[in-house]
């Protein structure tokens, strides 16, 4: 989709909803959103998202699809495929029926985590319909728990989707829509049997979209087995070069994430920024670390309440916020001049999100810059977003604390004439003077002093004396290069807040559900048979909270706490994989816990900090 609003045209010039294309063609006039014939909860959310103009294979693929016809569509990445199935998926789903009744198969894990977050954008005004992400390497438990709750979309990996159906977990009986996305990728990876096999248990009554980048024999083989009689759709990639903006990228490891990107944005000239995440998740936690190290930011996702949207739009061209940390779906239609850098926290897995990305800056005529965080795995994705754009990206070093400490200190000396010029400064020329005749310090030595501590610098800790590791010295890097600089205070701190026993779990309950540790406490102790002493740190966070447990859980264990309720909301509880790196995150929880085994740490946030929208 894009996002150029335009007049939508009148009645009379549209065409009738549900009129699908000619097969192997697109529509010969641009239509709008409108145009579409989608259901109006779901048409709704998607121009609450500040969608208007639907993209090629979306005009072609949408009637096509509401109007119960199979579908192949040729098209590369970025084009627009998700919603061109999502939302005729949505239409065709009942809320009122509790069983799996849409599944997507995709070939790996964070296009699943998207593809489903999309589908949970759309689906805002549908009360009732859930979807769940199954793939492997991560807990089976929730999985199952969300499938038996009775969510009727599932979005998966073809390994871990058969693992359901062996253990009886997921049934296809009802389901009504089945969609291979990047089919062409999934046969290379080895899953052509899979994808036979959970096609050959769904009913022979069904609806199939199929996407593929290119039509080789085995997806034709595929395509002529599974559907019948398809719209054949083909798309070109979009052309993608973005003026005015500077592209640089840095290899980070995820572990180092957080204090580069605190740094970033100490040492930028920005007005403003916008940081990209690819999962609400992951951008809620970053939102979190930068509010707690007292950096104006705010997280937004495709979840967010229109007029809650518009707010926090509003404070960034005010200049309320600097920072909104955002995934791909929430900043579409996104138009602040004010924007002057984009930080891709995660590579996006397409290039042509890249794209959208870097495009929130350099509008109007002004300049921008975007940098993107590598970590030492990604340099695949990085040469393919190279090649897209047609553009080499530059490669830049994350500035150090010593940067940032140089950064902020040419900032001051640049108000220096400003306040010689506002007076009254006679008393403290006095108190600099006598301090001088008292002590051997001359007058550019008590400069700079002056001038580290108004910067905020404390010299050297006795933790920085840290040996750096073998690849540091080989990049000529300290151990601290990828950390945030910290004030003695703030290191005690962080160090009270590690967890210090037994094994960390993540909980689906937070403080925007109204959860409260000692509730929390009350339902792990009285369902899952611990005790008090089992149990250590609780952290609570906007959307869920993190516990410490220090005794083993069994199955039978797991099994009653996934009927235990907190705020009148499941527990959902399985062993936190972390925020795949910036374990700074986690740093701040919700305060107001007195039970002793919900030790709460960290000063409380105040009324602005990032909300979770």
């Amino acid at each position: 989709m894009t996002t150029t609003a335009s007049t939508l045209p009148s009645a009379a010039d549209r065409p009738a909803p549900g009129a699908r294309p000619e097969h192997g063609a697109t529509p010969e006039r641009e239509l709008d959103l409108v145009d579409l014939g989608l259901p109006e909860p779901i048409l709704r959310a998607v121009l609450d998202l500040g969608f208007t103009r639907p993209t090629p294979i979306q005009q072609a693929a949408i009637p096509a699809l509401l109007s119960g016809r199979d579908i192949t569509g040729v098209a590369q990445t970025g084009t627009g495929k998700t919603a061109a199935f999502g939302l005729p998926l949505l239409a065709a789903v009942d809320p009122e029926l509790r069983q799996v009744q849409a599944v997507v198969l995709t070939p790996t894990r964070e296009l699943a985590m998207q593809v489903a977050e999309a589908l949970e954008t759309f689906a805002q005004h549908l009360p009732g319909v859930d979807v769940v992400a199954v793939y492997g390497g991560s807990p089976f438990l929730p999985q199952q728990r969300a499938l038996a709750r009775g969510a009727q979309i599932v979005v998966g990996t073809p390994g871990r989707v058969i693992d359901h159906l062996e253990r009886r977990t997921l049934r296809l009986d009802e389901v009504r829509f089945l969609v291979l996305d990047e089919a062409d990728e999934m046969l290379r990876m080895g899953f052509a049997e899979d994808v036979d096999s959970i096609f050959g248990r769904a009913p022979e009554k069904r609806q199939v979209a199929l996407f593929s980048a290119t039509m080789p024999p085995p997806i034709v083989r595929v395509a002529n087995q599974h559907l019948k009689d398809p719209v054949q759709i083909a798309t070109s990639r979009q052309a993608s070069t973005v003026a005015n903006v500077r592209q640089t990228f840095a290899v980070v490891p995820f572990r180092h994430k957080i204090g580069a990107l605190a740094r970033v944005l100490a040492t930028s000239d920005a007005d403003a920024a916008i940081v990209f995440t690819r999962t609400r998740g992951a951008a809620e936690e970053v939102g979190v670390a930068l509010a707690d190290r007292g950096i104006s930011a705010a997280t937004i996702s495709g979840d967010v309440a229109q007029k809650d949207r518009e707010k926090l739009v509003e404070r960034l061209r005010a200049g309320s916020l600097d920072v909104l940390v955002a995934t791909d779906v929430a900043a579409r239609g996104l138009d602040v001049e004010r924007i002057g850098l984009v930080v891709n926290f995660d590579v996006p897995t397409e290039p042509e999100a890249y794209v959208h990305r870097i495009g929130r800056t350099g509008r109007a005529g002004r300049t921008g810059t975007a940098m993107t965080f590598v970590t030492p795995n990604e340099q695949g994705r990085l040469r393919a977003i190279e090649r897209t754009t047609r553009q080499r990206l530059e490669e830049v070093a994350v500035p150090s604390p010593a940067d940032v400490s140089a950064h902020r200190v040419a900032a001051l000396l640049g108000r220096t004439g400003a306040r010689v010029e506002a007076g009254r400064l006679d008393m403290y020329r006095t108190a600099v003077s006598a301090f001088l005749a008292e002590s051997s310090m001359d007058a550019a030595e008590l400069a700079a002093v002056l001038a580290a501590l108004a910067v905020g610098d404390e010299g050297p800790q006795p933790s920085d004396e840290i040996e750096a590791t073998p690849l540091q010295k080989a990049r000529g890097a300290s151990a601290d290069d990828g950390r945030i600089s910290f004030t003695s205070e703030e290191r005690a701190r962080t160090a009270a807040r590690r967890p210090t026993r037994g094994t960390r779990y993540r909980v689906a309950v937070g403080h925007t559900h109204g959860a409260r540790p000692e509730a929390i406490v009350g339902a792990l102790t009285g369902e899952g048979g611990l005790s008090g002493k089992d149990l250590g740190k609780i952290d609570i966070f906007a959307s869920f909270s993190l516990v410490e447990i220090d005794a083993d859980l069994s199955p039978e264990a797991f099994r009653r706490l996934g009927g235990a309720r907190v705020a009148g909301r499941p527990l959902r509880i399985s062993v936190d994989e972390g925020p795949r790196g910036h374990s700074a995150a986690r740093a701040t929880a919700h305060p107001g816990s007195k039970h002793p085994a919900a030790k709460q740490t960290g000063p409380r946030r105040p009324a602005a900090r990032a909300p979770r929208v």
